[in-house]
C-alpha cells in the first residue's frame, strides 16, 4: 500500500526522508497540482488528507499527501477511524499518503494497528543517546560514506564527539569538510577536523567526566560553556543520567566478579564490548554507593528543570553536589 508513517525526535532525518519521498513520487512540472501538505492546526486535516489522497493525479508523476505532525496514532476520533478503515485499503496506486509525528505511535489504538498493517514503511527516526558513542561514530561514518568523504577512525570519533546526536549539524559539518577537501582522495586528518568543525571543546560527556573526577572548577566551567553554546539543560541532564547509569552497571558487574566483557556490555546496554575496558578504567576511583547516590541528584535536577527553574543556577548547584559525592565528601 502507498502509505508511509515516519515518527521520532530526529527532525532533520525525517525531513531528509520526506524530501527523498517527495522527489521520488512527484514530477517537478506537476508538483503544484499533486502535492498537498496539511499542518495539524488545519481543521479536519486527517479527513481532508484522506479525501485528497483519493483524488486522481494530474499530468505526470504521482500524488503525495502529507499529514504534518499527525496525531491519529496517539488519539483518533471515531469519525477519523471510520474514514481510515474505508479509505486506506483502496488508495490508488499512484497516490501516496505520508504521516509524520515526533511522538511514538500508540500500539494499542486501532488506527495504529491499521496503519502498521497496511503501510509500505512504518519507520522510527530516533535520536541516538549522546552516551552511545559507538552508535554516534557509526552514524558519522554512514553519513560521510554517503557523501563521498573519507575519514580515519580518529576523525570519525572526533566528529562524533563534536556534533553529538545533532544530525543536522553532522550533515552541515561533513558538507564543509567535503568542500574543503574536494580535490583530495586522502582521508581527512584530525587537524583539519579540529580547524573546521565547531563545538569540539565542550560537551555533556566531558561534563560527566569532570564530575566523575570531582573537579568542581572544571565541571562548572563546562556547564557555563554548554549553556553559552545554547545546549538545552534537559539534554545535558539526559546525557549525564545515561552516563552515570552506564558507569553504575559496569561497576556493579565488576564488583560481582564478572570479567566477560561481552556479558558486561549486554548488561549495561553497550553496543561495542571494546568500550568496556575504558569504562572499567573510568569507574576505578568510584564506589557503587557513590554512583547510586548520584542518580537521585540527577533526577532532582531533571525535575527542577522541567518545573521551570533557571538552567544555569540549577545545573551549577547540582554539579557542585555531584562533584562532592564523587570526591567522597
Amino acid at each position: 500500500m502507498p502509505i508511509y508513517v515516519y515518527w521520532g525526535e530526529d527532525d532533520f532525518a525525517i525531513e531528509k526522508a520526506v524530501a527523498l519521498l517527495r522527489d521520488r513520487i512527484l514530477d517537478p512540472l506537476w508538483t503544484s497540482f499533486n502535492y498537498t501538505a496539511l499542518p495539524p492546526d488545519q481543521p479536519d486535516a486527517a479527513i481532508q488528507g484522506l479525501n485528497q489522497v483519493m483524488t486522481p493525479t494530474f499530468g505526470a508523476g504521482g500524488r503525495l499527501v502529507w499529514l504534518i505532525n499527525a496525531t491519529i496514532c496517539q488519539h483518533c476520533p471515531e469519525n477519523v477511524l471510520a474514514e481510515l478503515q474505508r479509505t486506506l485499503s483502496v488508495i490508488p496506486e499512484n497516490s501516496f499518503l505520508l504521516l509524520t509525528s515526533r511522538n511514538k505511535p500508540d500500539e494499542r489504538l486501532k488506527s495504529t494497528k491499521l496503519l502498521k498493517q497496511l503501510a509500505t514503511e512504518f519507520r522510527e527516526f530516533p535520536l541516538i543517546p549522546p552516551w552511545k558513542t559507538d552508535l554516534l561514530v557509526q552514524s558519522v561514518n554512514q553519513v560521510a560514506q554517503s557523501m563521498g568523504v573519507k575519514l580515519t577512525p580518529k576523525t570519525a570519533e572526533l566528529l562524533a564527539e563534536s556534533v553529538g546526536n545533532d544530525t543536522r549539524l553532522l550533515y552541515n559539518e561533513i558538507e564543509k569538510l567535503q568542500l574543503y577537501t574536494q580535490n583530495s582522495n586522502q582521508p581527512i586528518d584530525v587537524n583539519t577536523v579540529t580547524l573546521l568543525v565547531r563545538n569540539t571543546t565542550q560537551n555533556s560527556l566531558q561534563l560527566a567526566a569532570a564530575i566523575r573526577m570531582g573537579d568542581t572548577a572544571k565541571a562548572l566551567g563546562t556547564v557555563a560553556d554548554l549553556i553559552n553554546a545554547s545546549e538545552p539543560g534537559l539534554r545535558i541532564v539526559a546525557t549525564l543520567i545515561g552516563q552515570f547509569r552506564t558507569w553504575l552497571w559496569v561497576k556493579i558487574m565488576i564488583e560481582s566478579g564478572e570479567r566477560n566483557q561481552q556479558a558486561i556490555a549486554q548488561a549495561a546496554d553497550i553496543g561495542n564490548p571494546k568500550r568496556i575496558y575504558f569504562l572499567q578504567q573510568e569507574v576505578k576511583s568510584l564506589s557503587v554507593q557513590q554512583l547510586i547516590s548520584s542518580l537521585p541528584l540527577l533526577l532532582e535536577l531533571e525535575v527542577s528543570l522541567k518545573q521551570g527553574t533557571a538552567e544555569m543556577s540549577a545545573l551549577q548547584t547540582k554539579v557542585i553536589e555531584l562533584c562532592q559525592v564523587c570526591r567522597g565528601s
